[in-house]
Formats: C-alpha cells, structure tokens, sequence
C-alpha cells in the first residue's frame, strides 16, 4: 500500500514537471518598449524652397536660439531629433508604448514631421507669421507612422532674428507623461496669464469707475490705466497670430507702446498713492514717454529694443525707490506697497536674466506671481478705499453733530435778532408816530398859530371850528398811517395834490404869501399809495418851514416825471435862506432830517439848497 502511493506521487511530480516546462512565453510579464533620444542637430534650410539639408548639421541642446549660431539670420532652420526604441531587459518582443511629442514652442511658426509624415503645421509660414513662441504644443505620434530602430523628428522652424527664433523644450516619452508636462507648460506659459489678464481687467473697469465718480483720487485712474495697459501687452504676447495687422513687426510695435504705456502708469500711479511731489521727474518720464512712443512706432527693432530696455530700468528704479520712500513715511499702505514693489522687483531682474541667457518662458517667476500681485493690489486699494469711505462716513458724522451744534446757535442768535427786531421796530414805529406828528399835525399846528398870529381881529367861532376840524384830521392821518399805505393810489397827480393845494393856498392867501402850483396832469408810472403819503408829509413839512422861517413872498411848488420811473418834486422860495451845512454840523433842523429820512424810506433822496435868493428843496423818488 505504501509503495503504491509512493509511486503515484512520483507519476505526480514528473506530470507537474513536464507541465510547467510546457508554459508558454506570454504567461509571463509582458516586457514594455519606449523612445530614447539618440541626438539634436540643427541647420539651415536649402534655398530657394526651404527643403531639409543634406548636410551644415550643428549639435544642439534644447531649448535652442539659433541667432546665438547664426546671427541675423533669417528664414528657415531644420531641426532634426533621432530616436530609437529601448525596451526593458533587451527583449526585441516587447511591446511599445504610446509614444507622445511635447513642445514648449516655436518661435516663430514651423511644421513637425515624424520620419516621412507630416505631423502638424502652422496655420501661416510666411508673413505675418503665426506665433507659436508661447503656445506649448502636444501630438500623440501614430503608430503607422513609425519604425523599428532609429526615428527621425523633422521640425521646421521658420523666424527672424530680431525677434529670437528657435525651438523650445521638447519632451518625447509615454503619453501620461507628455500630458503632465504639457499641462505644466500650459499653464505657466498661458493660462496663469489669462487669469492675470482677466483679474487685472476687472480691477482696472472697478477702479476706473471709482476713478470717475472720485476725479480727485488720481491714483486709482492711474492704476486702472495701467491695468488695461497691461491687459494689451498680454494680449499681445499671448497672440497667435499677428491680428489685426499685416507684419510682425507692426504686431511688436503695438507691444512695445503698451508697455511703454504700462510702466508710465506703473510710476505716476505709484506718486500719486504714496502723495509724492517730484514734477521734474514726472516731467522727464512725459517727455520720455513721448519720445519712447515715437520710436516705437516709427523705428527700426534694435532703436524698438533699446527703448524697451530703458522702459525696464524705470520699471525696475521707481520700484526701488519707493522703497526708500515708504521707509521714510512708515505709513502701513505705503509699507504694504513697497512690499509689493518688492516681489516686482526681485522677480523683473530674475526674468530679465532668464531672457538675457536665450529661451525661459519656462523658467520666469513672473507667470506664477502675476495673479498673486494682482490680488494683493486689488485687495491694498480695496483697504484704502474701504478708509477712504470710512473717513467719509466718520466726517458726515462730525458734520452731522456740527450741523446741530450751529443750529443751535444759529436758533440762539435768531431769537435774539428776534428780540432786536422788535425793538427796533418798536423804535421805527416811534420814530414814525414822531416824524408824522411833526410834519403833519405839528405843521398844522404851526399854520393855525401862523393864522391867529397875523389875524388882523379876532377869529370867528366858525373859523376856530375849522381850524380844529383840520387838526382832527391830521392827527387821524396820523393813526391811520398803516392803513394808508394800503390806499388808493390818486388817477392823476392833480388829485394827489389837490388837498394840499387847497389848504396851504388858502393859508398862503391869508398870510399875503404867493404861492403857484406847476403839477403833471398825468402819471407817466403811478408811485404806491406809500409813496403819495410820504411824498406829502414831505411837501407840507417843507411849506410848514417856509411859514415858520423863510420870510418868503413868493413860493413854488412842481411836481413832475422826467422819466418814466423818476418823480421829482422841487419846492422854492424867495425866503431869507440859511446855511445848510452849519445847520446839519448843528444837528438842528429837526424837520429837515426828518423829510430826508422820510425820502431814503421810500427809496429816493432830497437835495437842499440855500442862500440870500431864497431855498430850493429837490426830492428825486425812483418808482
């Protein structure tokens, strides 16, 4: 029994044996091919259809600038990358990887081969040309197209020497690894500009607006001048093709007048924000402006170069000195954009040396710390608009509590303007009561006394009567002084002067005084009812006088309209006279100030005249 299960072991073993050298080769791991670059070399194109040379091949290490080769050559420059398949362990079964070709650019446009077939082509060859500089390329290489052993990549690149022709990074491996590292390039050398773009567009139109609405904040004008400004230089370098223009050259042209454009605007918007005073110096970056603008549209490229190189100096020397002069301020904003000034300057002078030693867009900082820049910019005018309004609003209230602080004064000082009102109204009322009574009732106080005076016998009981009547009267015109200014204005001046014609030419005739009457029979513009009855108080306190002091035989009295607007009324006498600036020295002559007060209330003046022919009195009213 043992030894026959011993020997069905043994028939076991030797079938398991026999089994596994029996396996097949594809039952164990696959083996996995992929491409190694056997060398680059580089010349330039046969004439006159820019074919591929047969000989003139130069080693090349890429990313490749051919002017530092041939300078001030222009045309065509073949590159030629070979490459064979290296598997792992040697095995000629292996199988192949999907093979992928990365390219960081071309300067200027160009077409890849692979062996004999055509890969990819630029949209134009000739000028203008396309711009693929900046534009990372990637092509998964079809399998028809290759071959076992050695294989060939024909790139054509087609550029001018002013404006650095050349290859870029090429990669050629596994297709996973050809997407990362053109995702990278896509990235740094394209899209982080797009959203730079994007977020500096934005802040420029924001602070464009706040500019408008607040003309006296200059720094944000400026700064959103240079926003857009620089929008247009990207634009440009991002461009793939010379749209709108006819050449390259113009293309450029329009770069560098943007740029130019985008550091003028850099450097006032960084005076105005930290408040410095240097109009020398702003004076010398207008005219340079002009002069920078003016080569660059008209120039050849190495005065366009030039201008370029001078326009990053001022770049990179007013970031320099505003460092000095945030120091000096220690104001936080003014720090905090010196900070920023800082990552300007640092990252400028690392992508200038970059592009001093040949192709970098690769390797240059400022990609990566464009967005960042345009943030902390949005964010530091953002803060200081933030105070600016904060300030405002704290103003308002300040204003608001001085506003109520002087209204309250202003009702303190009202009141007592107030109360002085009323007393000096209280005073002109006296003084009128006192003037009317003067002039009117005292005047026909003064003419009764006159009459029984010079009476040659004793008045009738009648007459007194009558004189009494008059007095009545007068002192009624003088309580009722209000009223009357609301009266009706006489048809004609003969009616206006008629009561005071009839009185005093009748006084006159008794006292053997002659007196004459010249009177406009019509208005050529009716005065107030103000105005007849100050006009009258004015007439009777004059004719009162010549009663009292004149001595006068013969009296006149007009009444006329030079103008339209003027009315003027002259009353003479052939009296004795008196001296009228002794008189006003005085400070006699009670009725006298009292009709020139009266005619400068009702808007006119009187003049009076005297002497040893007797008195003139003028009164000119202005309707």
């Amino acid at each position: 029994m043992n030894r026959l299960l011993a020997g069905w072991l043994a028939i076991l073993g030797t079938w398991s044996l026999l089994f596994l050298a029996a396996t097949p080769a594809w039952a164990a791991e696959p083996q996995v091919c992929t491409a190694q670059v056997l060398s680059s070399a580089a010349a330039r194109a046969q004439k006159p259809d820019d074919s591929r040379p047969f000989d003139g091949w130069e080693p090349v290490e890429l990313p490749d600038i051919w002017v530092h080769r041939w300078p001030g050559f222009d045309g065509t420059v073949w590159y030629r990358i070979e490459w064979e398949w290296v598997c792992d362990g040697g095995s000629t079964g292996a199988s192949k990887q999907a093979l992928a070709l990365s390219l960081g650019g071309i300067s200027m446009a160009g077409e890849v081969h692979i062996n004999d077939d055509l890969l990819w082509r630029d949209a134009s060859l000739t000028e203008p040309l396309s711009q693929s500089w900046n534009m990372p390329r990637l092509w998964l290489l079809p399998e028809s197209a290759l071959r076992d052993g050695v294989n060939t990549i024909w790139i054509r690149v087609v550029g001018m020497a002013a404006y650095t022709p050349g290859l870029g990074t090429l990669f050629l491996g596994p297709l996973a690894q050809a997407e990362t590292i053109h995702a990278s390039n896509l990235w740094r050398q394209r899209n982080v500009h797009y959203i730079a773009m994007g977020l500096s567009g934005a802040m420029g139109c924001i602070y464009l607006v706040v500019w408008c609405l607040r003309r006296s904040e200059q720094a944000y004008g400026w700064y959103a001048l240079m926003s857009l400004c620089w929008v247009v230089y990207m634009a440009t370098i991002l461009a793939t093709d010379a749209w709108p223009f006819d050449s390259i050259e113009a293309h450029s042209r329009l770069n560098n007048v943007a740029f130019i454009l985008y550091v003028m605007a850099f450097c006032l918007f960084t005076w105005r924000f930290g408040a410095q005073q240097l109009p020398r110096v702003e004076k010398a970056l207008w005219l340079t402006t002009g002069a920078g603008i003016l080569v660059s549209l008209v120039a050849t490229r190495p005065s366009m170069e030039l201008v370029w190189g001078i326009f990053v100096l001022i770049f990179l020397a007013n970031s320099l000195q505003f460092q000095w002069h945030a120091w000096r301020t220690r104001e936080p904003q003014h720090l905090l954009l010196a900070l920023c000034w800082l990552v300007f300057l640092i990252v400028g002078v690392h992508d200038i040396l970059v592009l001093l030693k040949g192709w970098g867009s690769h390797e240059m900082w400022g990609a990566l710390t464009g967005p960042v820049t345009v943030l902390f910019m949005a964010l530091l005018l953002g803060g200081r608009l933030a105070s600016s309004m904060h300030r405002i609003e704290h103003f308002n209230q300040e204003l608001q509590e001085h506003a109520a602080q002087a209204r309250a004064e202003l009702a303190e000082v009202l009141a007592r303007e107030h109360s002085q009102a009323l007393s000096h109204a209280r005073l002109r009322e006296r003084m009128a009561i006192v003037q009317d009574l003067h002039d009117g009732l005292g005047g026909s106080l003064v003419r009764s006394m006159a009459l029984v005076e010079q009476s040659r016998e004793p008045l009738s009981n009648e007459r007194m009567l009558s004189l009494l009547k008059v007095l009545r009267d007068d002192l009624r015109q003088v309580i009722d002084y209000e009223s009357s200014a609301s009266a009706v204005v006489p048809e004609t001046p003969i009616q206006w002067i008629a009561p005071l014609r009839h009185r005093f030419t009748r006084l006159f005739d008794e006292l053997d005084i002659e007196i004459s009457w010249q009177v406009a029979e019509k208005w050529r513009s009716p005065p107030s009812a103000l105005h007849c009855l100050g006009l009258a108080r004015v007439v009777e306190e004059a004719l009162s006088n010549v009663i009292k002091h004149s001595q006068a035989r013969h009296v006149s009295v007009s009444c006329a309209q030079p103008e339209a607007d003027t009315l003027r009324i002259v009353i003479q006498d052939d009296g004795v006279g008196f001296d009228v600036q002794a008189v006003r020295e005085a400070g006699l002559g009670v009725g006298m100030r009292s009709m020139a007060a009266r005619a400068e209330r009702l808007g006119g003046h009187m003049d009076v005249s005297s002497g040893d022919g007797g008195t003139v009195i003028c009164v000119i009213l202005r309707l």
